[in-house]
């Protein structure tokens, strides 16, 4: 990642102009060594930009930034020293009525000791920026570019993706395949009464977008019964394909805990006599058994004339999928049409006429796209609105176009979209290295907590007294609006969205060096810099593989079986790790040794079912930002230290408890996310209060015994944007204490609340509720009368609430004008 110096340089500048201004600085005899260490950094700093442009093409240079960044890592981790003694310091005055303890419990080995290593390594920092620096064959060759160059772009528009361009005949072929009726099946084999469609074609000539275009049409809409998209894994692994098909079936999210032969089940009930198209987005094993298997399961007693719609990058798989003479083959766009999506994406509607020299520059430009419209839409993107000519030849005549393109053609194109990105973007999508390729889908604010872990998120560029939650939904939103994350839907709580496997390359080849994946039979040689580790085999040979290391920052294991000798290990070996994620990993004791990670920003422990008790040395971790353990279904209680956590901002838990313990989660101020999760036995929120002043999101689901009303807050008003309650059989009305969140509160959803009998009027009081969703709540009758004062509603969703959509029906419903204000009302069909 040496292309992310610069803003790392940039942040590291301003962290060091900021401890040197502390007393602490004073105490420790330190300040004129960070001043120093500030004025070399500075001086490397002005030359960074240049640095990364050219790269490129000199092996030199791009070793030098390598080099360079490692050094800046290593300071970043030193300065995290200062952040974590000020916390340290914090809890011990915030607790001062067990001061003793508290000092005890936060003590540091030899305060003497440590304050001198602290300051021998700021000198040797020092002294190997210096070496760096004195290379006059690089340092002299680079001169200073001015702020901006890099693709700096401030205020940026949300531009929406594009529509398709290009594809046109492609679409009317496949609507025409789809609507034929009867067995239309021409393979020869007359068992099979649905038909298999492959769309074929390299990576990023729109495959999945076409598939997306088609399946939405109002003609393919209003002829099948059932429509269904599943994106495939890469292992066609049947029982989690089976999992995705019945959830897109049925529109709900589907138990992992079922077993194949009861996805199975459902799955044929659910197809049971029906027409149905289903879309296999995609497809890259070609393995015959497993397909066969899933054939025989999704055409077991379908309707003739249902369709299977299959995107694909082989034609081996097409061969063995595919039942129509000729597979829908995509060709690379013509010139015309690139031209046309480059335009879109380019300048803002209609402008493209006024600026002539752009235009012509942009031509260019697009010719050495080679057809591709995933280069075209991105590179595009990255133009929009600029009217700088120097930014469009900075791309036109970059010379990443001159790279060796190996496996993929796309590949320089898609460099040059990362290297014109703004700083603050290209260190953001470089550490999405982290969304891994077999994963189908990904959640924003998982992404957000992960960029908040690792101190990338930077609240000096953006105005007003933002949270780094609503600065990463910016950047978010801004790396989609750059075409770098695609097939983004709006949950109303967060964002799910995947990645194009080219970025996903992209991404890999940035963090090259810096990433290693674990497994017993990986020979591959490793960097002493390795600072993220992927887990996918934690045997007896792993702890060998990891005695070189000792720089990790991220430990990441899904579905790994890792034992305590291996977490013992990490934790003695990683001391500056920021993020350790270890879910379903059939964790059994989580060692006491964690809380001696003073850096630690993010952990997940969620779906370790054995789990039972969490040790309270976890509450040393003062810097710990976001804490996970949901699904952790036999956890006896929760760490009895947890309100010292000063710096927890986001909770999700699962607990045996009853009640929350006194001056326990309750007492957490810093708190923006909570999430309360198959809590079986739980009865009642915090009885203390404090945590509500602060709450920006909250999310209660499947807490059988949770009586939401049996708390009294009286305080300021609620800051509460999104509100998810779920599967609380025991909640009859919203609870009155929900009305200090009138002003802020924008997203409401109820969820599988079979006793929920009315919605209070006070609700039509909540001036900035944007959406309000009731999914299968069948005793709830009406909406509050005072539903055409909601102004700001703009989205209304009703599912399987059966006298709801009776009096709501669109145009004919008797309560129908009372929500007709609102924008997009949905009545999704329950199956």
């Amino acid at each position: 990642m040496a292309e992310v110096a610069f803003p790392l340089a940039t942040k590291l500048i301003e962290k060091l102009g900021s401890i040197a201004s502390e007393q602490i600085c004073l105490a420790w005899g330190v300040k004129a060594d960070l001043k120093k260490l500030q004025r070399t950094m500075s001086t490397i700093k002005d030359v960074l930009l240049d640095a990364e442009q050219k790269q490129a093409h000199n092996q030199q240079i791009r070793s030098w930034l390598r080099q360079l960044k490692d050094v800046f890592l290593d300071a970043e981790d030193l300065l995290d020293e200062f952040e974590c003694e000020a916390l340290r310091r914090e809890v011990v005055e915030t607790f001062h009525g067990t001061t003793g303890k508290v000092r005890r419990f936060f003590s540091r080995s030899n305060p003497i000791a440590f304050r001198f290593r602290v300051g021998n390594e700021i000198k040797e920092i020092t002294e190997r920026l210096d070496e760096l620096k004195s290379n006059k064959a690089i340092f002299d060759s680079l001169t200073i570019l001015p702020h901006g160059y890099g693709g700096e772009d401030h205020e940026r528009p949300f531009v929406p993706a594009s529509k398709v361009i290009g594809r046109e005949s492609e679409k009317e072929e496949i609507v025409n395949l789809l609507m034929q009726q009867g067995d239309d099946d021409q393979s020869g084999n007359s068992n099979n009464k649905v038909s298999v469609i492959p769309i074929v074609g390299i990576g990023g000539l729109g495959k999945t977008t076409l598939a997306k275009w088609v399946y939405d049409d109002k003609r393919v809409v209003g002829h099948f019964e059932l429509r269904m998209w599943a994106s495939v894994p890469v292992d066609f692994e049947l029982t989690k394909l089976t999992r995705l098909i019945l959830g897109s079936a049925l529109n709900t999210e589907i138990s992992d805990k079922l077993t194949l032969d009861q996805l199975q089940g459902r799955l044929r009930e659910a197809l049971k006599d029906k027409t149905f198209l289903l879309v296999l987005d995609d497809v890259w094993k070609d393995d015959a058994l497993k397909w066969s298997q899933l054939r025989d399961l999704v055409i077991e007693g379908a309707k003739s004339g249902s369709k299977i719609l299959v995107t694909t990058r082989s034609t081996a798989v097409a061969e063995i999928m595919g039942t129509i003479p000729e597979n829908i083959n995509l060709e690379f766009l013509s010139f015309e049409e690139c031209l046309s999506l480059f335009v879109e994406c380019a300048f803002k509607e209609g402008h493209e006429k006024e600026y002539p020299n752009l235009f012509k520059m942009g031509e260019e430009i697009v010719r050495k796209c080679g057809g591709v419209p995933l280069a075209v839409k991105t590179l595009g993107s990255q133009l929009y609105s600029k009217t700088d000519q120097r930014e469009w030849k900075l791309v036109r005549d970059s010379e990443i176009w001159k790279l060796k393109q190996e496996d993929s053609h796309i590949l320089p194109a898609l460099r040059l979209s990362y290297t014109r990105l703004p700083p603050h973007l290209r260190q953001c999508l470089a550490y999405c290295f982290n969304l891994r390729k077999d994963r189908i889908e990904f959640r924003s604010c998982d992404l957000i907590s992960y960029w908040m872990a690792h101190g990338i998120l930077d609240q000096s560029r953006v105005h007003g007294n933002m949270e780094l939650e609503d600065i990463g939904e910016l950047y978010f939103k801004d790396l989609w609006a750059r075409s770098f994350f695609q097939n983004v839907i709006d949950l109303g709580i967060y964002y799910q969205f995947d990645m194009h496997d080219l970025i996903h390359d992209l991404v890999q080849s940035v963090a090259q060096g810096e990433c290693f994946t674990v497994k017993s039979a990986n020979t591959e040689d490793k960097s002493e810099n390795v600072r993220h580790l992927t887990v996918l085999e934690a045997g007896q040979n792993v702890s060998t593989t990891l005695q070189k290391l000792n720089k990790v920052r991220t430990i990441t294991a899904v579905e790994t079986k890792i034992d305590e000798s291996f977490m013992c290990t990490c934790f003695s070996r990683f001391k500056y790790l920021r993020v350790v994620e270890l879910v379903t990993c059939s964790l059994q004791v989580l060692p006491s040794s964690i809380g001696s990670l003073k850096h630690l920003r993010y952990l997940n422990l969620s779906c370790n079912e054995a789990i039972t008790k969490l040790p309270n040395a976890i509450c040393r971790l003062q810097s710990l930002q976001s804490l996970h353990f949901a699904g952790c279904v036999n956890l006896e209680e929760l760490p009895r230290d947890i309100s010292k956590m000063i710096s927890l901002t986001s909770l999700c838990l699962t607990t045996k408890q009853t009640n929350f313990t006194k001056n326990g989660v309750g007492c957490l101020k810093s708190l923006r996310s909570l999430s309360i999760f198959q809590c079986s036995n739980l009865i009642s929120l915090p009885r203390e209060t404090s945590y509500l002043a602060s709450l920006r999101n909250l999310w209660i689901s499947e807490c059988e015994q949770l009586d939401l009303g049996n708390i009294n807050y009286q305080g300021t008003p609620l800051k509460l944007q999104q509100l998810f309650i779920g599967r609380l059989p025991r909640m009859v009305a919203l609870p009155e204490w929900f009305q200090g969140a009138a002003n802020a509160l924008q997203v409401l959803i109820i969820a599988n609340c079979k006793n929920l009998e009315a919605l209070p009027e006070w609700l039509a009081s909540f001036t900035s509720l944007t959406k309000l969703a009731l999914y299968s709540c069948q005793k709830l009758l009406s909406l509050p009368e005072g539903m055409c004062s909601l102004a700001s509603l703009r989205e209304l969703v009703i599912y399987d609430c059966p006298e709801l959509e009776r009096r709501y029906k669109r145009d004919i419903g008797e309560d129908w004008p009372k929500i007709s204000h609102v924008p997009h009302v949905s009545f999704p069909l329950v199956y």
